[in-house]
């Protein structure tokens, strides 16, 4: 018989429960999927807002006079381009140029640098940098790489309102928070304690993500949900996250990307500089681009009614030649209509071109489609 897996509980496990919260495993993590219901929760976050429990997520730091030169040598995105309180998505690749992980990186001070990772790849992206830190560091006293993911929780308020809400927020930072730009990052302090605020998210709206200490998060959650009832600002959980991103067309990790997936084949090739000199997965990733990507990673809308397309399903082109598989997959409560992503081989497909997905059985239309799929008005 084998034994039931043991599920991690964020510090604001009780907080989830006492909200009725449906809680599911997610990445080793008993997590909440919804509170009221995603669609509810996914509307608010595109009209109002809403409040999530991303302290599952991993966080480690990367500081030293070395700290930039080997995170340019190990990353694909190049963090000479980060000024300090600046942050950049970025991704590991192992190296035959598949995907370790995707994450952001936060450039804190001009040694330091904090890096938040996926929860489900937070073991094996420790055992990935540390690896890379002992192979690519001629002086180990020149980089210090520390994992702070039982130390730190965090929390993504999103939406329109998470700008009037979070910017009420006062410390010693050095601009108001409300000011903030799209990816800058600072410090602030709440009830004294040192917490890190970032205009980041994964939904598509403007937002913050706070990284703080665990003893902090349950007092700063209840804050927001508070200070926030007024503007409509809700708890929401990892079904409305993942309806978010996909309308987004944002890759989730064993889904759009895996070490069978390079971030090219996954249409992420913006954030791979190949001009910034040896990186892990770099020659592997030239050879694959000069031969010709094998396949690549769509975004489609369902042509009709039909159920939502679900990770799995098979896809085909209007001949019936298969082509490949959806990765993610979705009613979209923005669009009223069934889209997703799909990793499909063979010649790129572009923006118009029709598809089948098969659901149920049976084959549905679908057209292929520039990504974000949901654009504001």
């Amino acid at each position: 018989m084998m034994m039931s897996e043991i599920l991690q509980k964020t510090i604001l496990h009780p907080q989830h429960l006492a909200l009725n919260a449906r809680m599911v495993g997610f990445g080793g993590w008993d997590m909440p999927v919804q509170y009221t219901g995603i669609r509810q929760e996914h509307l608010s976050v595109r009209s109002s807002g809403g409040l999530f429990d991303i302290s599952h997520m991993g966080e480690f730091l990367v500081e030293g006079p070395g700290a930039c030169d080997f995170l340019r040598r190990c990353l694909t995105n190049n963090p000479d381009n980060l000024s300090v309180g600046m942050g950049q998505y970025t991704l590991m690749c192992d190296h035959q140029g598949g995907t370790i992980d995707d994450l952001y990186l936060y450039r804190t001070r001009e040694d330091a640098f904090l890096m938040m990772v996926n929860a489900s790849r937070i073991m094996d992206d420790w055992q990935w940098l540390t690896a890379q830190c002992q192979s690519l560091v001629a002086e180990p006293d020149s980089v210090h790489c520390e994992n702070l993911s039982d130390q730190l929780g965090a929390l993504a308020c999103q939406g329109p309102a998470a700008r009037q809400v979070i910017g009420r927020m006062e410390g010693e930072e050095t601009q108001p928070i409300a000011h903030m730009a799209k990816n800058q990052i600072q410090l602030t302090h709440w009830q004294g304690t040192p917490i890190w605020v970032a205009v980041t998210g994964y939904t598509g709206e403007d937002g913050y993500e706070l990284i703080a200490p665990n003893s902090v998060i349950p007092a700063i959650w209840a804050w927001i949900l508070e200070q926030g009832q007024a503007a409509e600002i809700i708890p929401a959980g990892l079904g409305a996250r993942d309806t978010l991103r996909t309308e987004m067309g944002y890759p989730l990790y064993g889904h759009e990307l895996s070490p069978e997936i390079s971030p090219l084949e996954a249409g992420l090739g913006f954030f791979v500089d190949f001009n910034k000199g040896e990186f892990t997965g770099r020659q592997a990733m030239l050879e694959a681009r000069e031969r010709g990507l094998s396949k690549r990673s769509v975004a489609f809308l369902m042509d009709g009614k039909a159920a939502p397309p679900r990770a799995g399903y098979r896809v085909a082109d209007q001949a019936g030649n298969l082509l490949g598989l959806v990765t993610s997959g979705t009613m979209s409560p923005s669009l009223e209509k069934g889209l997703g992503l799909a990793i499909l081989e063979g010649e790129a497909k572009k923006p118009g071109e029709g598809i089948q997905i098969e659901i149920r059985q049976r084959w549905y239309p679908a057209t292929v489609v520039r990504k974000p799929m949901y654009r504001k008005a």
